[in-house]
């Protein structure tokens, strides 16, 4: 699969890669831009290429009937998320029970533009222990920039003012909702 999916990233698409995923069997990583829906195929597409199982969460009712085995199958996990929940320490919880974790988010929270990131993220970091790792989808340059490995010094302003450094003038599938 590896080879199929490198093929279609770097011949037929012409995208690039810059960096490599880190050698961390637990991580939060925020994927920058999400402007479209095409974002999560090239996200599948770009786990298979640098190799790494990488996972995203959802409602647990799409976890549910006939099609909860492919939601799993492509690396998803339910989460209970009613008002009354802790979603940030359900997220936790998950990466404490499990030996491998690496949970994909967008921390813009839409794919329309915003203009501060949600900080769910940030604080699942934190509650779970694990670093932070940087996604870039730039489609102005056919590019996907990877950071190493941020821990989350628990000042989140300092730390946010370095994470939107990192994807400075990266632009998203439809520009005009861009970070």
């Amino acid at each position: 699969m590896k080879a199929i999916a490198s093929f279609i990233y770097y011949r037929l698409l012409g995208w690039t890669l810059e960096g490599s995923f880190p050698n961390v069997d637990k991580c939060v990583v925020i994927v920058v831009p999400h402007t479209h829906w095409v974002d999560f195929l090239l996200g599948l597409l770009i786990r298979r290429v640098v190799g790494t199982d990488i996972h995203y969460i959802g409602k647990k009712s799409l976890f549910e009937g006939p099609f909860g085995w492919f939601f799993r199958w492509m690396g998803g996990t339910p989460v209970e998320r009613t008002k009354s929940s802790d979603t940030v320490q359900a997220i936790a919880d998950i990466f404490r029970e499990r030996e491998e974790f690496r949970l994909a988010l967008s921390p813009e929270g839409t794919r329309k533009k915003v203009e501060r990131w949600r900080t769910g993220y940030y604080y699942i970091a934190q509650a779970a222990q694990v670093p932070i790792v940087l996604v870039a989808f730039d489609y102005g340059s056919r590019t996907i920039r990877i950071s190493e490995p941020q821990t989350p010094t628990g000042d989140y302003e300092k730390d946010y003012a370095g994470y939107r450094e990192f994807f400075k003038g990266v632009v998203g599938r439809v520009p005009e909702y861009s970070f």
